[in-house]
């Protein structure tokens, strides 16, 4: 039962890292895109809080990286009006999940080659241009945050925003901090709300 424990706590662990180096670390710039409940009346809604623990975190205590991505939102949230509450209209949680993928990429490879065929008769040629192909194969881990916000008194989610990027482990702590910022700033830019409006 201890070794079950264990394993998720690890789990969890390693997705709240790839979470945070997902937004933070990305060897491209991650595919950011948002939606909302279009049945929903965002007038409202006027508070915000966040979920504890949030999806990426350890359920025993939060992060530093939870910190740093509660600040990145709560600045967007009260950018748009909305005060963070103890009994608020509206909660965030922030999740996350790692995949290993493969990528092939099969390219045409020019090469010197035999003669061409049927129409070149009665006279010489040199060797003429073929084409031959190369195959690479690279494994690399795909990371996905999502960002839900949900109305807390009906549990229903009315906006999400989801950040989809192929992971680079070796940007700085600095540089982490940063991206998060950029990433969420970037996220929210897709919720076209205000607070009470």
């Amino acid at each position: 039962m201890q070794t079950n424990s264990m394993f998720i706590k690890a789990s969890r662990y390693i997705l709240f890292a790839g979470a945070a180096i997902l937004l933070a670390g990305c060897a491209s710039k991650p595919t950011i895109e948002s939606d909302y409940d279009h049945t929903i009346d965002f007038s409202q809604y006027k508070t915000y809080g966040f979920f504890s623990p949030m999806g990426i975190e350890n359920p025993n205590y939060s992060s530093i990286y939870g910190a740093i991505f509660r600040d990145a939102i709560s600045k967007e949230m009260e950018s748009k009006g909305y005060k963070q509450s103890d009994n608020p209209d509206l909660m965030i949680n922030v999740s996350g999940r790692l995949q290993q993928k493969t990528k092939v990429t099969t390219t045409s490879d020019p090469y010197m080659a035999g003669g061409y065929y049927g129409y070149r008769h009665g006279y010489g040629t040199w060797g003429g241009y073929g084409y031959g192909t190369q195959t690479h194969v690279s494994n690399y881990t795909e990371g996905t945050v999502n960002i839900d916000i949900v109305d807390r008194a009906n549990k229903r989610m009315v906006w999400e925003g989801v950040a989809v990027g192929r992971i680079n482990e070796k940007n700085t702590r600095e540089k982490m901090r940063a991206n998060i910022y950029a990433g969420i700033q970037e996220m929210f830019a897709g919720y076209p709300f205000r607070a009470g409006q």
